[in-house]
């Protein structure tokens, strides 16, 4: 009896460690796996939630805000009021939206400026329909140009120990640009059609 009674414990023992390693497994991986992409997303916020977006690089400050017609798109604001370029702003709000960190990196504060994040090469900042705001400042590339150091909705004042992203260097691209690629292209003007001769007229 001792003995069937301890091989009724060891199988019940077995099934629940497979139970266990069931659950775990299989109906727990995907659990797992969407937390760590939720992990890794830098933001969580849609791009139709976006209401206005500021860009400041070393060179220039920009501002846009969405037209409220859907039809006219996004208006540059500063520094000159006109339409924005679709192109442009659609790249930045992707990156923006889809994008995640590579890494996070846990560094002391005091370090901010070996990733060039204490005078960074770009700040985007944007601003939701629900009045909510969000950073992401650009510091410098990784040794490899392969990732740019980032931080994300950094606090203020900066703590102890802070949070340093790896993040996609299409980023650099996106907001390194020439004034003018940030306006729509103004359509070329119609040529006038040429005066005609009076030989021509004598002609017809």
């Amino acid at each position: 009896m001792k003995l069937q009674r301890t091989t009724l414990i060891l199988l019940l023992l077995a099934l629940g460690m497979g139970g266990f390693v069931y659950f775990y497994e299989i109906q727990g991986t995907p659990q797992r796996q969407e937390a760590r992409e939720k992990q890794q997303q830098i933001f969580t916020f849609e791009e139709d939630q976006i209401q206005s977006l500021n860009v400041k690089t070393r060179n220039q400050t920009l501002q846009f805000e969405r037209a409220k017609d859907s039809k006219t798109g996004w208006q540059m604001q500063v520094p000159d009021r006109a339409p924005a370029s679709e192109g442009a702003i659609a790249y930045l709000l992707d990156l923006l939206v889809s994008s995640k960190s590579d890494r996070v990196l846990t560094v002391p504060a005091a370090q901010l400026s070996d990733y060039g994040l204490q005078q960074p090469q770009a700040t985007v900042e944007v601003k939701l329909q629900d009045g909510k705001t969000h950073r992401l400042v650009l510091g410098q590339p990784d040794f490899n140009r392969s990732f740019l150091y980032a931080q994300a909705d950094p606090p203020t004042p900066q703590p102890a120990q802070i949070s340093v992203l790896l993040v996609s260097t299409n980023f650099e691209n996106a907001v390194n640009r020439p004034l003018a690629e940030w306006k729509q292209a103004s359509a070329p003007p119609k040529k006038s059609p040429e005066p005609q001769t009076n030989s021509q007229n004598n002609q017809k």
